[in-house]
């Protein structure tokens, strides 16, 4: 059981990371790079903070976290937008863990951030998927392990996640499916928080810089309004997705995705323009912040495949 202060002190941590490793120039480096991200990070990632451990048991030199403690971090990394294979490889570990015979020495490497792991939701379109060096299937309710694993780049509309096509050339049937895609909607909502969380905080700041008519546009009235319906819509998605992370089940999955996905798009759409032109250009973060707001809003699903699952658990 992680404590509160326990989960904090993780946060802080991976925070202090990317305040010095992981600045809005850096995060360029690193998504334009040959892998997509930054292997010298992520190794202190996995080394300081045990980032790739933490849903690992500890007898498999993991941590013994939870959920929640996963979400801390990837929430962490998704505020500056930092490019890492970490939401993959936790999903990797997870299939494997719920194998029939699971795979220790291959969880050991995942965990140590040796190898990078990568689960297959929809073959078209996986998260790191061209840098795998474990791939999981789900084949019905069946878990298949991916050999000889063939991975195409995926033109894909946010820079800051690589997607890639991928085809086995052999699977084997590992296990059951645990709930894979619950977990990893749940992760992704938690990352789609603290993105959203710092697209407004970046527009809040925009808005008491940019002046017009003699005094700064963010103390407009109207303009407060906006920033107020902005905030409550994050902290009501976020406190969504806390419940998911506490009693994760389809329909808290699903709702957790819905709120999450609403509230990011909200949020960055207001951003371009509370920041008008200057928004869009590619100089300016605010566009990469829309990207990840509109790609992960169709990753794993979009909203309207949500609202449908959604329905077939609730009717």
């Amino acid at each position: 059981m992680t404590s509160t202060e326990e989960r904090q002190m993780l946060r802080d941590t991976v925070a202090a990371l990317i305040d010095k490793h992981a600045s809005p120039a850096a995060v360029r480096e690193a998504m334009e790079s040959e892998r997509g991200y930054d292997e010298s990070l992520w190794s202190k990632l996995c080394e300081q903070v045990g980032v790739a451990a933490l849903l690992v048991p500890e007898e498999l030199g993991g941590a013994g976290g939870e959920l929640a403690d996963a979400a801390a971090v990837l929430e962490e990394l998704a505020r500056g937008l930092v490019p890492t294979p970490l939401l993959g490889t936790t999903l990797a570990e997870l299939a494997l863990l719920a194998a029939d015979e699971p795979d220790t020495d291959t969880l050991e490497q995942l965990a140590a951030g040796e190898a990078i792991g990568t689960v297959v939701f929809d073959p078209g379109y996986v998260v790191n998927g061209d840098i795998a060096d474990v791939v999981v299937g789900l084949d019905g309710a069946s878990l298949t392990r991916w050999s000889d694993v063939t991975a195409e780049a995926v033109q894909a509309m946010d820079p800051t996640r690589r997607l890639a096509r991928l085809s086995p050339g052999s699977t084997d049937t590992i296990g059951t499916d645990p709930g894979l895609a619950d977990t990893a909607a749940i992760l992704l909502a938690a990352e789609q928080i603290g993105a959203a969380a710092r697209c407004l905080e970046l527009t809040v700041d925009y808005t008491k810089e940019r002046v017009q008519f003699g005094r700064p546009i963010g103390s407009f009235q109207a303009l407060k309004h906006r920033m107020a319906d902005l905030y409550v819509a994050v902290q009501s998605a976020r406190a969504v997705v806390g419940d998911a992370l506490a009693q994760p089940t389809p329909v808290s999955a699903a709702l957790a995705r819905l709120a999450a996905t609403e509230a990011f798009t909200k949020v960055a759409g207001e951003a371009i323009q509370l920041h008008g032109g200057i928004a869009i250009t590619w100089e300016h973060d605010i566009q990469l912040y829309f990207k990840r707001a509109h790609g992960s809003s169709q990753l794993l699903g979009s909203v309207s495949e949500q609202l449908r699952r959604l329905e077939s658990e609730v009717l």
